[in-house]
């Protein structure tokens, strides 16, 4: 039965140094098929780059998803269309450069993916996630066996609202984003399983990753500051999906972190 590994948002180089020599043995592992990670903010914190996009492919996952810092490091646009393996949001305008899916198969199984922005307090240009996410299940539905959802959006409700709205036609709708994981992981009816958010593979001691004297200082002046990725507690969070093959849908959903791996 193939089994998906989801790695939640990484987190500058902390968190990338951290995924890369733990990937190949959680997969070996968890036995999983295809892994899947965001790493929108791989670069810094905030952005990817080509090396750094090469560096988590060749380290064994097999696709990388971005979100609303997609565009955050310089020349990325120019870069993004020699990676095979990455794709960007799926309802950016229709002249951004980058695949809107992936298809990615292993041991005979065909799992699609993409990933569809909120709409909800990002600031980032998109169209509706859930028609896009529509536009995206009618193409891949000839090409694939089973279709993966990413849904990098800020506000819960807009999550929850997308994985109803896809039950029974997704594997899985896994949130992403807040860099918070939730506690809501569950299989919903007709066989999606859903996330609101699979957390950060990063560091736990901070704020949402970023040093977090810095950002406390903010909240108490309200005075701009840079916000250094933090160091401490690299934790991995994501989640592991077991799909039966011939329906495409879900049948086990589990919340990782690497405190409990």
């Amino acid at each position: 039965m193939p089994k998906i590994l989801f790695l939640g948002d990484i987190v500058g180089r902390p968190g990338r140094r951290f995924v890369i020599e733990r990937v190949a043995s959680l997969r070996e592992e968890l036995g999983a098929t295809i892994v899947i990670a965001n790493a929108e903010n791989a670069a810094g914190g905030a952005g990817i780059t080509k090396k750094i996009a090469e560096e988590l492919l060749a380290a064994g996952i097999d696709a990388i998803t971005l979100g609303d810092h997609v565009w955050d490091q310089k020349n990325f646009e120019n870069e993004i269309e020699t990676l095979e393996r990455v794709c960007r949001p799926a309802n950016l305008p229709e002249n951004n450069p980058g695949r809107r899916h992936l298809v990615i198969e292993q041991d005979g199984f065909r799992l699609g993916i993409f990933t569809v922005l909120g709409r909800n307090y990002l600031a980032l240009k998109s169209s509706c996630p859930f028609l896009a996410a529509d536009a995206q299940l009618a193409a891949l539905q000839e090409h694939c066996d089973a279709v993966f959802v990413e849904a990098h959006m800020e506000a819960t409700s807009e999550k929850i609202a997308l994985g109803w709205y896809l039950a029974g036609r997704a594997c899985a709708v896994i949130g992403t984003h807040t860099h918070v994981a939730t506690a809501d992981g569950r299989l919903l009816p007709g066989g999606t399983a859903y996330q609101s958010d699979a957390g950060m593979c990063g560091p736990h001691d901070s704020v949402l990753g970023r040093d977090k004297e810095q950002v406390i200082a903010t909240f108490l002046d309200g005075m701009k500051r840079r916000f250094p990725v933090a160091e401490a507690d690299v934790q991995i969070n994501g989640c592991l999906i077991d799909v039966e093959a011939e329906s495409g849908l879900a049948v086990d959903f589990v919340r990782l972190k690497s405190l409990d791996l």
